[in-house]
């Protein structure tokens, strides 16, 4: 097909330039500090080291430099697309232009992406805030940090500052961070950040900002917080205005999204769009997933057309222990009134993570009642984005605890807790009828 693919920024969007690259390199050098300071439990009198701020995100910049080539223009232009650095206009649902120059299409794809929410509140345009998108331009470490926001953005985020040094206070509307999570699964990422010395402050309303202060309500009484940066990690807004969509009249959702079928069609069936721009997910392998439904669709409908599967979506936050899902936890069951069973098994009595000095966290899966059927894990513990894939897999596949179980993993591994977790919930559901009629046998060969 001939493509042409319109970039009014830079190429790889907020992922490689603001989002998940930059911030896993953060993640990963303040990881680094955090080790030091486990010295002594793994056997050393003392360990530390000196760094400066400044270079540790100039590290960060390299990091996203050395990813960059895979998002290219010369990458794309190999591989036969036309690459054009320009602000689109969207002009009919066969034209765009760009560059003063207008071009005829038989589909459009959307992916615009999103930006930071910023909240309307008094004072917010003086206050000199940070986002995700503008925090890597950071060179001097702040003394105070405030972080308003308590899901996976403003959770990994924190922590990666407070562990480089910075005094930091996470604000939380609601009452635990990461509230899309099971509550116990709240409660062992918030231990973890206080014991590294960050103030989590839960049930905290923002509602203005002075000089270096912000201004929150708790309990009906208003509570001064000083800091020297202030990050707004309060989610993302989809980008769906400046390019043609309000004339064309293409609809947009309660929520703000492009409203796309299961096709991803929009109202005008040759428009298609994909990624955080539509939702319902924001993550970057749903907006790949998504894409490759689209781009088929939009080359080969009305021929042939493929409904976008949501079936088994994953994701993990980046905090230290990682949080990674894939399928329902409870919080979502109960709202869809879906019954199920819970098992679990607690990391703490795992032997690789004994050994690695990092035995915490669980993993929980949930089942349908009496059948091995997986409708949902998460996983908190050292490496869980990579542990869930064997979950990911087995729900992608139909695979229930059993094949699980009945599976070799590699001894001492921290993905030998996916093994155990289903000998927890084949105990619960053992054949009691059999094991009597097992035990009366033995004892027959006895006799």
């Amino acid at each position: 097909a001939k493509v042409v693919l319109i970039e009014k920024h830079k190429m790889g969007g907020d992922c490689l330039n603001t989002g998940c690259v930059p911030s896993k390199a953060l993640i990963r050098s303040a990881r680094f500090l955090a080790d030091l300071n486990k010295a002594e439990a793994l056997g050393f009198n003392r360990a530390e080291a000196q760094f400066d701020f400044a270079r540790v995100m100039e590290r960060v910049q390299r990091v996203v430099q050395q990813v960059e080539p895979h998002d290219s223009v010369e990458r794309y232009t190999e591989l036969g697309v036309e690459c054009i650095q320009g602000e689109a206009m969207i002009r009919s649902p066969w034209a765009v232009e760009v560059n003063g120059q207008t071009l005829t299409t038989r589909s459009i794809i959307i992916a615009t992406g999103a930006r930071p929410a910023i909240p309307p509140l008094p004072g917010i345009e003086q206050s000199d805030y940070l986002t995700s998108d503008t925090v890597w331009g950071l060179r001097q470490q702040p003394k105070r940090m405030v972080v308003l926001g308590g899901g996976p953005i403003g959770c990994e985020l924190a922590q990666s500052f407070q562990r480089l040094g910075s005094e930091v206070t996470l604000i939380q509307r609601g009452p635990r961070i990461l509230p899309r999570e099971d509550e116990e699964i709240s409660a062992l990422v918030a231990e973890r950040f206080e014991l590294e010395g960050m103030t989590i402050l839960t049930r905290h309303s923002a509602v203005r900002f002075e000089e270096k202060r912000l201004i929150c309500e708790h309990q009906g009484e208003e509570i001064t917080i000083e800091y020297d940066e202030l990050l707004i990690a309060l989610g993302r807004r989809p980008n769906v205005s400046g390019f043609g969509l309000e004339e064309l009249g293409v609809e947009i959702a309660p929520n703000g999204t492009i409203k796309g079928d299961p096709f991803l069609r929009t109202n005008h069936p040759n428009i298609y769009v994909c990624g955080d721009v539509t939702g319902p997910y924001q993550f970057t392998h749903t907006a790949a997933h998504q894409a490759w439904y689209a781009a088929v669709n939009a080359l080969f409908s009305p021929l042939k057309k493929f409904r976008v599967d949501y079936s088994v979506i994953p994701w993990a936050t980046y905090t230290d222990p990682e949080v990674a899902r894939v399928g329902l936890n409870e919080l979502e069951a109960r709202e869809k009134n879906i019954p199920y069973e819970v098992t679990t098994y607690g990391i703490d009595d795992l032997d690789r993570a004994i050994a690695e000095g990092e035995a915490h966290g669980t993993v929980k899966v949930l089942t349908v009642p009496g059948k091995d059927k997986i409708l949902g894990a998460t996983i908190v513990a050292n490496h869980a984005g990579e542990l869930i894939t064997e979950f990911v897999t087995a729900m992608r596949y139909k695979l229930g605890l059993n094949k699980i179980l009945a599976t070799i993993h590699i001894y001492p591994t921290m993905s030998e807790a996916n093994k155990y977790v289903a000998g927890n919930w084949k105990r619960a559901h053992k054949p009691e009828w059999l094991l009597r009629w097992v035990e009366r046998f033995h004892r027959w060969r006895r006799g």
